[in-house]
Parts: structure tokens; C-alpha cells; sequence
């Protein structure tokens, strides 16, 4: 008897894509499905689309679960579905985006042919709405160079790629108490696998099916950034972190809450720098001396932009344009 596999998706005004997203779900060769979705307060059509498939959902014997809540955050409406799947592995998706046909089936396999392992990732691709036969980026497997690789790499961002993870529910209720993630406006994929990548390590990869991650160019999220715009989701995300890391019941994880301090003020200093804005230079610049060892060049930096002597050396006047990053 095939083990039941839960989809967990959260939707904001999806209905011109959401269609794409539940295709590829009926189109799955695994036999046991449930879907949940939670509608994150859609203004648009969305409730509608999902509506429409539900008969198709049903006829591939898929267990549907629909709510809608007001809007809250991405983060919220997973939380939110976390509750109520019952499966005994999790997919958590974004709704714009799909997956091969034979993408769950294996993943499950994966996991239960290599039970050292309890969640898994595997290849993905991202591409243009506009143009969905044209790749623009690959993400294959990671390198693994040691223990806690991937808990690091989640923190600072590096070597990751954040979609297309399944796991084992059991592993997930022992990492996440009561299933309940930190309803952070920055995402909501970090909550989940820091916890896993703290108690369990690395994850899995597994050589087939594929996840295609869509780029959508006036989406928020893709929209073009500034420095601002920078230091706002650098802001969100290290909230994201220390609120997760203090779930975690581990005293050893004190280290990476002083070094996420320090790493993520060096950032934000370096965006208020690239604005030239010599008021937010000087913000940024005592946070970073709060939080960790400020260095030559930081220093040299703030001289250069917050000194009238060294302004005056270095050209810059009262008519700088702080609010453009691309200025030189």
C-alpha cells in the first residue's frame, strides 16, 4: 500500500497561473496524493480556478483540502496548511510553479530506498513566464563539504536553492513542534529545513524528475531591487533565522544566533553604502560596531561618506543621488 503524500501550497492572486501548478499534480504517476491549499486573501480569480478543478482533483482519487484566510504572508498560509495535511511525506510548493510527472514518485522512492536520509531535494530549473522553453538557470546538486554544510548554507544564503524538498512527516513533527513555523514576511522555506538540517544534516538528492521554478518579471518578489529594498529583506530574512534558531531546543545554537547578527549587519552596512546616503551609512554603521568587528575598509567607508572633510576630498556633494545604487 503506497504511502499517502501531502502538497502544501499557499496562493496569492494565482488565477492567471495556479492552473499550470494543479496540471502538473494531476499529471503525477504517484497514486496517493493529497492537496492542500491554503488562498492567502486573493483578490482575483483564484478561488474560482481552484473551484474548477476540483471535479478533475477528485477524479484522480487526489484528497483536496481548500480554505481561505485573509491575507497574511506566504509564511502564514503554510503554517496555516501545515495543520491540517495528513500525509506521511510533505511537498511544500509554490503555486506558480510545477513539477515533472514522475517527481513525487521519485522522491518517495528515494526516501524509502535510503532511509539514512529524511527529506530529499533533487534538480531544478528556472525559467521566464514569458518564456517557458528557455532555461535560465540550472540548480543541480550541492556540493557537501561536512557537517552542518546545509544549516549553514541555508544561513547565510549560499550553494541553496529553496524549492522541491520533501519530507518525512515524522522527522517534520519532531523538528517543528505542533507543526508551527515562524510567520515571518521574508518566505517560509527556512523555518522548515533549518530545523531539519540541525537535528538531521544534509539532505538527500536525488538524480531524477524535475521542479520548474517560474520567474514572473513583475512579480514583487522579482522586481527590480535597490539597496533599500535590499536591506528590508535582509532585515526579514535574519528575523526569519533567530526566530527559528530559538525554537530549536539546543543551547549549541547560540553560536549562529551572534554570527547571523554580525554577518547580516555587515550586509545591510554594505547595501547603506551603495546608496551613498551618508544618514542611512551612519544607522547601518552603528549597528555593524554593536554586533561584530568593524573593519578597515567599513571605517575608511564611513569617512568617505559621512565626513564633510572626506566628502569634500572625494567630490561628493549635498546633491549626490543617495537613492540610486547604480550611481558611481
Amino acid at each position: 500500500m503506497p504511502s499517502l503524500v501531502s502538497i502544501v501550497t499557499p496562493c496569492y492572486n494565482g488565477e492567471k497561473y495556479i492552473g499550470r501548478f494543479l496540471d502538473s499534480i494531476i499529471r503525477q504517476s504517484y497514486p496517493k496524493l493529497e492537496l492542500v491549499i491554503i488562498n492567502d486573501g486573493s483578490t482575483d480569480e483564484t478561488e474560482r480556478v481552484i473551484y474548477d478543478y476540483q471535479e478533475k482533483l477528485e477524479q484522480r482519487d487526489i484528497q483536496f483540502v481548500y480554505q481561505y484566510q485573509e491575507n497574511a504572508g506566504q509564511a502564514a498560509a503554510l503554517n496555516r496548511g501545515l495543520k491540517l495535511f495528513t500525509g506521511e511525506y510533505l511537498l511544500w510548493m509554490d503555486s506558480d510553479d510545477e513539477i515533472s510527472p514522475d517527481f513525487i514518485e521519485k522522491r518517495v522512492l528515494f526516501l524509502e530506498n535510503n532511509p539514512e536520509y529524511i527529506y530529499c531535494y533533487g534538480k531544478a530549473i528556472s525559467v521566464l513566464e514569458e518564456e517557458p522553453n528557455k532555461v535560465i538557470q540550472t540548480f543541480e546538486k550541492r556540493k557537501e563539504t561536512g557537517n552542518k554544510r546545509f544549516f549553514e548554507d541555508v544561513i547565510y544564503l549560499k550553494n541553496v536553492f529553496f524549492p522541491g524538498y520533501m519530507v518525512k512527516t515524522q522527522a517534520l513533527n519532531h523538528v517543528i513542534k505542533n507543526r508551527d513555523i515562524y510567520q515571518g514576511r521574508g518566505g517560509q522555506n527556512a523555518q522548515i529545513l533549518l530545523p531539519l538540517a540541525w537535528y538531521y544534516g544534509d539532505p538527500g538528492y536525488v538524480d531524477e524528475a524535475v521542479y520548474v521554478y517560474y520567474i514572473r518579471k513583475n512579480s514583487h518578489s522579482h522586481s527590480q531591487d535597490t539597496s533599500e529594498k535590499i536591506i528590508s529583506q535582509l532585515n526579514n530574512y535574519e528575523k526569519i533565522l533567530l526566530e527559528t534558531l530559538n525554537k530549536i531546543d539546543d543551547t549549541n545554537v547560540q553560536h549562529y544566533i551572534d554570527a547571523i547578527k554580525n554577518h547580516y549587519s555587515r550586509l545591510r552596512y554594505g547595501n547603506a553604502v551603495d546608496t551613498k546616503n551618508p544618514e542611512l551609512i551612519k544607522i547601518y554603521y552603528e549597528e555593524l560596531k554593536k554586533t561584530g568587528h568593524v573593519s578597515i575598509h567599513e571605517y575608511l567607508l564611513y569617512l568617505k561618506y559621512t565626513k564633510r572633510f572626506f566628502r569634500r576630498f572625494f567630490g561628493i556633494t549635498d546633491e549626490t543621488d543617495y537613492g540610486n545604487p547604480n550611481r558611481n
